[in-house]
């Protein structure tokens, strides 16, 4: 018999291997497939494997649910409660560029600067928090992470950088246009992986608060690339 479960906590093809060794390692276990991308193992047994045997097998970093108990679980759980720790963040981001702007009555494009600078080292202290997990998450959806390991790696720091020439407004066609260029490849990457319906978690805070990926994260890239863009243009005119 054939049954397919939700795997998350897979990051890169080692964990992929690890699982497929230990589900196969069973006992009534004919043969298992399992997709890092999808984050689905289908395995073929001779009897009815359950969640609690694969959970005690794989350990604490694995969760493990059947497909259609997950499905049930994100029914249930409503969008809002999944994306809090987003909301939360960009909320905090608003409230401080809000303040900052209209204490120091900065302009309109001197806000939005200091809004993407804000965001970037935000967004890239929460993945240092996890800088070892966080490449193999990101390369499972970013399309030139998949072709440059290192892109991964060094992404951190990037945005690090982006942040900063941001708040200094230091090189902004410079750091426009390469926000545009990164962010344009990560939302083609995100918007596939929305359409194959994936399971796997989203990047953009790292891997410590195993973020959904859902159509937030198109939101996100959409307000940043709106913002660089205008950014852009007004440089360029």
């Amino acid at each position: 018999m054939n049954k397919s479960f939700i795997i998350t906590g897979m990051t890169c093809k080692g964990c992929q291997n690890f699982v497929k060794q230990k589900i196969e390692s069973l006992e009534d276990v004919i043969s298992a497939e399992v997709s890092l991308e999808r984050g689905i193992a289908t395995i073929n047994s001779k009897k009815t494997i359950s969640e609690n045997i694969l959970s005690n097998i794989l350990g604490s970093k694995y969760s493990v649910k059947t497909e259609n108990n997950f499905k049930n679980i994100q029914n249930n759980n409503s969008k809002l409660k999944q994306l809090r720790p987003l909301i939360l963040i960009f909320t905090y981001i608003i409230t401080v560029t809000f303040f900052y702007a209209y204490y120091f009555e900065l302009t309109p494009k001197r806000g939005m600067q200091i809004f993407m600078g804000l965001f970037f080292i935000v967004f890239s202290f929460f993945k240092f928090l996890d800088y070892k997990g966080f490449p193999g998450s990101f390369k499972r959806y970013d399309p030139i992470a998949k072709i440059v390991p290192f892109y991964a790696e060094f992404y951190p720091f990037l945005e690090t950088g982006l942040g900063i020439s941001y708040l200094l407004e230091f090189q902004i066609l410079i750091s426009t246009t390469l926000t545009i260029l990164i962010l344009s490849m990560t939302t083609f990457g995100v918007t596939k992986t929305l359409f194959q319906k994936s399971q796997i978690q989203c990047a953009c805070l790292g891997t410590a608060l195993k973020l959904p990926m859902t159509e937030a994260t198109l939101i996100e890239n959409g307000i940043m690339l709106t913002m660089s863009s205008l950014l852009l243009l007004d440089y360029i005119l």
